[in-house]
């Protein structure tokens, strides 16, 4: 992989601005916005290494912290839904500024970044091409999951048995061609051996295949 822009980046996001590390491949067929988990941050390094993945498939991520430090000092924030999946829209159409529109998008939302992500994707409809849930809890999105539009991956270790149910049944509210897949042998942060790079081949594939369909439709 060769690599046109690494930079670390400055979102603007109504009176804060978030920090971010933007990487776009010289050759990028789409864009992928990753959305962190409650605890975590754009430095997460589950979530870099999903990434790294991702770039070898020729997709640009942007890792980004949905929260100002000064934020998340307030629990609250940390799991309000409606308030994530509102920094994660603007950065999106911040993004599609940034590439000009040129680049297809799509979501990788781990855990309570996963109810973000598709809150979001309710939000932006058709400009949403794909998400992919890692270990997540779409549950949260409840109220938007019907209206989700983009094709969606929700992905879970087979010990993860709370999160798998949760999964199940937010699967069921979903009307967008959907998948669950269960990682043989893996807990919820996918810290076996192979399991996280298991989770990054099975979202490069499905982020790459709804980004193809939607450039052949468009």
């Amino acid at each position: 992989m060769t690599t046109a822009f690494e930079n670390e980046v400055l979102i603007p996001a109504g009176a804060v601005s978030l920090r971010g590390d933007l990487v776009i491949p010289t050759r990028a067929r789409g864009a992928v916005l990753f959305a962190h988990g409650s605890g975590s941050s754009r430095a997460s390094p589950r979530n870099r290494r999903v990434a790294w993945w991702l770039h070898q498939a020729e997709l640009a991520t942007l890792l980004f912290d949905l929260l100002t430090a000064q934020e998340e000092s307030d629990r609250s924030n940390v799991f309000d839904t409606p308030l994530l999946a509102s920094r994660l829209s603007t950065a999106t159409l911040w993004l599609r500024e940034m590439t000009a529109g040129e680049l297809p998008i799509g979501y990788f939302g781990a855990s309570t970044g996963a109810a973000a992500a598709l809150w979001a994707a309710a939000d932006l409809g058709p400009d949403i091409r794909a998400v992919v849930s890692r270990g997540g809890r779409p549950d949260l999105a409840g109220p938007r999951l019907a209206q989700v539009a983009a094709p969606t991956l929700l992905i879970v270790g087979e010990l993860d048995q709370v999160v798998i149910e949760l999964n199940r049944a937010a699967q069921a509210q979903l009307r967008c061609p959907n998948e669950l897949v269960v990682i043989p042998g893996a807990g919820h942060l996918f810290e076996e051996p192979g399991a996280l790079d298991e989770v990054a081949r099975l979202a490069a594939e499905w982020l790459n295949q709804h980004f193809e369909v939607g450039r052949a439709t468009a």
